[in-house]
C-alpha cells in the first residue's frame, strides 16, 4: 500500500471519530498514529472527558470488534482472559472466552484492579496471546488495548507497576473542552435528540493490517536515529530523574515518527515527527526523584527541556 493511502485512509478515520469527539483533532490523530505504530495506549484523565467514547469511535470507524472491561478490586484474572466451564450435557470441560479476544480492548480504570489482574494484560500486550490452563492461544490481529485511570483518585487504587507501564507506547490526556468545543457538544446533541453516534467503518481489520506494513517502509536517516537515541539518553543523565528511559522507549520514538511521517503522507521522517513524541512516549517511563512524586507536570517539564537541549541533526528528505 501507497503512503499516500495510509495518509487518507488515516486522515478519514480520524474526521469519523471528530464526529463523536468534538475538538480534540491533536490527540486523535496521536491515538490514529499510535494503532498505525502497532502500540498501546494509556489515557490519563478526569471522568467524563470522553475516553470511553473516543476508544469506542475508534473502533468503529476502523471497523474492529470492541469489548469494555470495567477494573474493580474484585475483578479476577479469569474474567479478562476467561476459563474453561464444565457442560453438563457433553460431560467434559469447553473454553469460554474472555473479552480480552477482540480487537480494541477498553480497560477502564485499570489501577482500580489488583496487581495479579492487571498483570493478566502483561502476556497479552507484550505477545498478543493468552494462556489458559497451559494452553496458549493467539489474539486476534490488530489487538490495541486503550487503558484509562483517573489522576486524582487514589484511595482503593493499585498503581500500574513500571514493567506494565512501560508495555504502552504511549500515555496521553484528551483534556478539557474549550468553550467553544463545549458549546459545540451541546448543539450537536440537540440536533440528534439522542446520546448516540450513528459512525461508520472507513476501514478493517485486514486493511489496518497493511496500513501498519507500509509505515515499515518509512525511511529514517541515521542521524535522526542517534537523535533518538541521544534524547533518551539525555532521560538517564538528567540530575532530576531517578531512572530515566529504557531502549523501550527509543523503540517508541522510531516507531511513532514513523506512523506520524505516515500520517503526513511522506516515506521519510523529519525531526519534528520525533519531537512531538518525546512527550508522550517517554513521559510514563521516568521515575522521578522522590521530592518531585507530587508535583504535577515535571515529567513533562523534564522533557521540554531535554528537546531543547539535545541538537537537532539537520537531514534532507529523500
Amino acid at each position: 500500500m501507497l503512503l499516500s493511502k495510509v495518509a487518507e485512509l488515516s486522515n478519514a478515520v480520524v474526521a469519523e471519530v471528530e464526529q463523536a469527539v468534538v475538538g480534540k483533532g491533536p490527540v486523535l490523530r496521536q491515538i490514529m498514529a499510535t494503532i498505525l505504530a502497532g502500540g498501546h495506549i494509556l489515557l490519563e484523565d478526569y471522568p467524563g472527558l470522553a475516553k470511553t467514547l473516543t476508544a469506542n469511535s475508534f473502533a468503529i470507524a476502523l471497523g474492529l470488534d470492541f469489548r469494555r472491561i470495567q477494573f474493580t478490586p474484585d475483578l479476577l484474572p479469569g474474567d479478562i482472559t476467561g476459563s474453561y466451564i464444565y457442560n453438563r450435557n457433553r460431560g467434559d470441560f469447553e473454553l469460554r472466552k474472555g473479552p480480552i479476544f477482540a480487537n480494541i480492548i477498553l480497560a477502564d480504570e485499570i489501577n482500580r484492579a489488583s496487581p495479579k489482574t492487571q498483570s493478566a494484560l502483561l502476556e497479552a500486550m507484550q505477545e498478543h496471546q493468552v494462556t489458559l490452563e497451559g494452553e496458549t492461544m493467539p489474539l486476534p490481529l490488530p489487538f490495541v488495548v486503550i487503558a484509562t485511570q483517573n489522576p486524582i483518585e487514589y484511595e482503593g487504587t493499585f498503581p500500574l507497576p513500571e514493567a506494565q507501564l512501560d508495555r504502552f507506547l504511549v500515555k496521553l490526556s484528551i483534556g478539557y473542552p474549550s468553550l467553544a468545543e463545549e458549546q459545540e457538544i451541546l448543539a450537536r446533541l440537540r440536533k440528534r435528540c439522542s446520546d448516540d453516534f450513528l459512525l461508520k467503518p472507513i476501514i478493517d481489520a485486514a486493511t489496518l493490517l497493511e496500513m501498519r506494513a507500509a509505515v515499515e517502509d518509512v525511511h529514517v536517516d541515521p542521524d535522526l536515529e542517534r537523535y533518538i537515541v541521544e534524547l533518551v539518553h539525555a532521560t538517564r543523565q538528567h540530575s532530576r530523574v531517578t531512572v530515566g528511559a529504557s531502549p523501550r522507549g527509543s523503540l517508541a520514538l522510531l516507531k511513532l515518527s514513523r506512523a506520524q511521517a505516515a500520517l503526513e503522507g511522506r516515506d521519510y521522517v523529519l525531526p519534528d515527527d520525533i519531537k512531538a513524541y518525546v512527550a508522550p512516549a517517554l513521559v510514563h517511563r521516568l521515575i522521578l526523584n522522590p521530592e518531585l512524586w507530587m508535583r504535577a507536570g515535571t515529567a513533562e517539564e523534564i522533557l521540554t527541556g531535554i528537546v531543547g537541549s539535545v541538537r537537532v541533526p539537520v537531514v534532507g528528505g529523500r
